[in-house]
């Protein structure tokens, strides 16, 4: 388990409205430092935080976040990009090319870059934002970079569990953000993911399910495909 008392913090995306709510929770629950980074980095009334520029999508960015802030111990994945409309045949190659970028190669390289820095620094977590869509297949592009970030989370967490680093992954539908503004049904509270997230985390688990609708897709995965897909159910004969 790690505790976040104390702790030097990355968040990414720390302008949008999950990354506020890290930012914020973790310097209610005391600690050290947190180095808020995005594209364009804002001020901040704390002097724990530390605005740091950081594009998830450039290795040379990220080169110089590891050189900036070498004292990090735990590190939040939460930067992503959202598509346009659900239909993979019909989302435009610079959307493909952008999600893939964002919501996939950009935290893989991240944990890359920052695994001798964490396990250095251990005990230490790794923490990543997926999606409860990366096992509900209907937004195309956004719902297969999501799943993708899930399989490389859990292969972190087995290559980065002997070093002391906890790698926990993050499942959650629709937040009440302005990325999920088009979206209709019930939408989480950003304050209340994040406490979830920073409850489970220092309680040594390795997974959050952060709602119902988390609980009820990950329950599914072991149904029929019919089951969770009702557009492959055969018609009645």
């Amino acid at each position: 388990m790690t505790s976040l008392k104390g702790s030097v913090v990355l968040v990414t995306g720390a302008n949008g409205g999950i990354g506020t709510e890290f930012v914020r929770q973790a310097l209610d629950r005391g600690v050290t430092k947190v180095y808020a980074t995005a594209r364009n980095p804002r001020s901040w009334d704390d002097d724990r935080v530390v605005p740091l520029p950081l594009d998830v999508t450039d290795p040379a960015s990220i080169a110089a976040a590891v050189e900036a802030a070498p004292d990090v111990t735990v590190l939040i994945n939460n930067a992503g990009a959202s598509v346009s409309s659900p239909g993979i045949l019909t989302q435009t190659e610079e959307e493909i090319a952008r999600n893939v970028a964002t919501n996939f190669l950009g935290p893989l390289n991240l944990a890359r870059a920052y695994a001798p820095v964490l396990s250095g620094n251990a005990p230490a977590a790794l923490i990543d934002m997926h999606s409860a869509l990366s096992w509900w297949a209907v937004t195309g592009i956004y719902s297969a970079t999501k799943a993708a970030l899930w399989s490389v989370t859990n292969s972190l967490r087995i290559e980065l569990a002997p070093a002391g680093v906890q790698v926990v992954g993050v499942h959650v539908g629709y937040v009440d953000t302005p990325m999920a503004a088009h979206a209709d049904g019930p939408k989480t509270d950003p304050a209340d993911v994040v406490k979830i997230v920073f409850d489970a985390t220092e309680a040594g688990q390795y997974e959050v399910l952060a709602d119902d609708a988390s609980v009820q897709l990950k329950a599914a995965l072991s149904a029929p495909l019919e089951a969770t897909y009702s557009q492959l159910a055969r018609p009645a004969t």
